[in-house]
């Protein structure tokens, strides 16, 4: 049997360190807030258009539903708090992940692709106002599906959210955990008819197309992939004093 591993109290106190630079860094950083307030705005503006809808069209029993191959084929259960729980834990991993690996210098990135997402989002599901699929009786659990009327379902905010979760985490482990957690989502989505089949589809597209965008676009703005001056030469401090 192998002894357990010692806690180096050195490796933590650098670690901690570190983060507390990697955090004070981010509090400065103009495009912290920029990303945030869109993300802000991208939510609210998902919770206006779904009231919108919920008005417009007769509390939401006038809007048009769809056939579909998938779900008229394949049996409904009950499971939708599955999805609510494992879109929640993929965001605590994600988070973890940034902590794990110092990521704060990406964040501004992070919370700008996620706000995107949110905002085309309300857009669309005002633009095409579908309806819930047929045996949809509501999200039951303690997150309502993140929102107070759960009308408008294209695209869907738990697969697109999740699977940029996935396409930002660089660490091959916490990405095999979240994509887990979107298998899962999907699963369940299609079980409980959360989600028609172009709902979940059409997430997981526009992440990757907002993704695509941001990688080509906007990475270089909003993230600081690289320590100049002052923050250089603190790296340099921890690196060699870890290595003592």
């Amino acid at each position: 049997m192998k002894p357990l591993t010692k806690v180096n109290p050195e490796q933590l106190h650098l670690h901690f360190r570190e983060s507390v630079y990697g955090i004070k860094r981010l509090i400065r950083n103009p495009y912290f807030y920029i990303g945030l307030i869109l993300l802000l705005f991208g939510i609210q503006l998902n919770y206006y258009s779904q009231t919108y809808l919920y008005n417009h069209y007769g509390e939401g029993n006038a809007l048009p539903g769809l056939p579909d191959l998938i779900l008229d084929h394949i049996p409904y259960w009950d499971v939708d708090y599955l999805y609510d729980f494992f879109c929640l834990a993929a965001g605590l991993i994600f988070v973890f992940y940034i902590i794990d690996k110092k990521a704060y210098g990406k964040v501004p990135y992070f919370l700008l692709l996620l706000g995107i997402f949110q905002t085309v989002r309300g857009i669309f599901i005002v633009l095409t106002p579908l309806g819930n699929p047929p045996l949809f009786d509501g999200t039951q659990g303690l997150f309502n599906g993140f929102s107070k009327y759960e009308y408008g379902v294209y695209p869907s905010g738990h697969v697109g959210a999740v699977f940029l979760y996935c396409l930002l985490s660089e660490s091959k482990t916490y990405k095999t955990i979240l994509l887990v957690c979107l298998t899962i989502i999907i699963t369940s989505l299609f079980l409980a008819r959360g989600h028609y089949s172009i709902d979940i589809i059409s997430g997981v597209l526009f992440a990757y197309a907002i993704k695509a965008f941001g990688d080509r676009y906007l990475l270089q703005i909003f993230s600081q992939t690289s320590l100049n001056g002052k923050s250089r030469n603190m790296a340099i401090t921890f690196k060699k004093a870890g290595s003592k």
